[in-house]
């Protein structure tokens, strides 16, 4: 049985020769190109031949047929020019396949949040790909990225999320190269700045203190009428919480003795452990929420009605519901940073209530009294927020 086979190379012949015995594939139409199968049939290699010397291109799947054929005039011209010059890229000529390699990568990494996944994959299949797929990694440069990615999206979306989809193709070519997988990266020394001078403005939000009272007049129906949307809502206020931190929050990580909530790392976005100071008002509202939930005997705070843990996209519709759309949930967050900057707070102290990174030195200076500074700060604000109708609401509840 003859373990080299002609055939009219293509994609659909290679994973048709899979299931049969031919180590090599070559075809008439391309005298120098060989295809050879590794143990694992559904994957190998790509060689082209020249005065009896085998060059390696690139591995299959990641380098298919239609890449290797496309781009065969363009690497014989490369190579007349120079002989000595190595052909092989890594694994890839064209950006799809890294682009898509770091995708699938990002996507195993354990280590990411699922909402860091699902936003990398989206920018790499919606806007990367659909950019960049047919264009070889060593055409790449300033003129290339800013008329194939950055000026055709900077009109249809924001600075700041053009500045992320360029950020991801960063990473994911500066991953390529620490792996050896790319001889050199393209995008090295790239600024963002060369592409769009446009100032990224703030995004002011849609609730301002004087909103206060009604405010949590409206978490208060939402409360009685759908206690754990209300709750959520009330929490991320009450703290200055991130939805998704708090959604995944777990009566074990809440100690009432102590007074205090752990938000492991795995659940915030610096991946770093957060712990809150738990006062007076948030402890008595907790006792009580635990005590009307009791039925659904479940492990996390915010479940549904069948005591399942409340997911992304029902987080998101509550707050939907509860706003009618006029303001989110990172509106809670911001309303929160502005009042304790009213009420005196050390700007490091709401910097360290909110989960930001800092610098050493900041953190340094207020390691040893942070967590006091913390609940005094937490209590002012929950004074305050009593003054605007939290008290009046605890009471009608039957909390306080």
């Amino acid at each position: 049985m003859s373990k080299t086979v002609v055939v009219n190379l293509s994609d659909a012949e290679i994973k048709r020769q899979m299931m049969g015995t031919a180590h090599t594939l070559r075809d008439a139409r391309y005298p120098g190109v060989r295809f050879r199968f590794l143990t694992d049939r559904t994957r190998g290699s790509w060689f082209l031949i020249q005065g009896g010397k085998w060059q390696r291109l690139g591995a299959y799947p990641l380098l298919s047929a239609k890449q290797v054929l496309g781009t065969l005039p363009e690497l014989l011209a490369r190579k007349a020019a120079n002989p000595d010059q190595r052909l092989e890229q890594g694994e890839w000529l064209h950006c799809e396949g890294l682009l898509s390699w770091y995708r699938d990568r990002v996507l195993r990494n354990r280590s990411l949040s699922l909402k860091r996944k699902a936003s990398v994959e989206t920018i790499i299949d919606k806007h990367l790909l659909p950019s960049l797929s047919g264009v070889a990694i060593d055409s790449i440069d300033r003129e290339v990225i800013d008329r194939q990615l950055v000026w055709p999206l900077q009109e249809s979306y924001s600075v700041s999320y053009v500045r992320q989809i360029m950020r991801v193709a960063q990473q994911a070519f500066a991953q390529a190269l620490k792996l050896n997988m790319i001889p050199e990266n393209p995008l090295a020394g790239f600024k963002f700045a060369e592409f769009v001078q446009a100032r990224e403005k703030p995004k002011a939000g849609r609730l301002r203190p004087t909103d206060l009272p009604e405010l949590i007049q409206r978490l208060q129906q939402c409360y009685s009428e759908r206690v754990e949307q209300g709750m959520l809502a009330l929490i991320m206020l009450m703290h200055g919480t991130r939805i998704g931190e708090t959604r995944l929050a777990r009566w074990r990580d809440i100690s009432l003795g102590d007074r205090v909530w752990f938000i492991p790392a795995e659940n915030t976005k610096t991946r770093a452990e957060h712990v809150l100071p738990l006062t007076e008002q948030a402890c008595q509202l907790l006792v009580a929420y635990r005590e009307r939930m009791a039925g659904r005997d479940a492990d996390y705070l915010f479940v549904d009605g069948m005591g399942q843990l409340l997911n992304e996209r029902q987080a998101s519709s509550a707050f939907k519901w509860m706003s009618g759309g006029d303001w989110s949930s990172h509106d809670l967050r911001k309303l929160a940073r502005t009042c304790w900057a009213e009420l005196g707070v050390d700007y490091l102290i709401g910097e360290r209530l909110l989960n930001h990174q800092m610098g050493v030195l900041a953190q340094t200076y207020v390691l040893t009294t942070q967590e006091e500074l913390k609940r005094k700060a937490l209590e002012q604000w929950h004074n305050r927020l009593d003054e605007c109708g939290l008290s009046a609401f605890l009471s009608e509840t039957g909390i306080r």
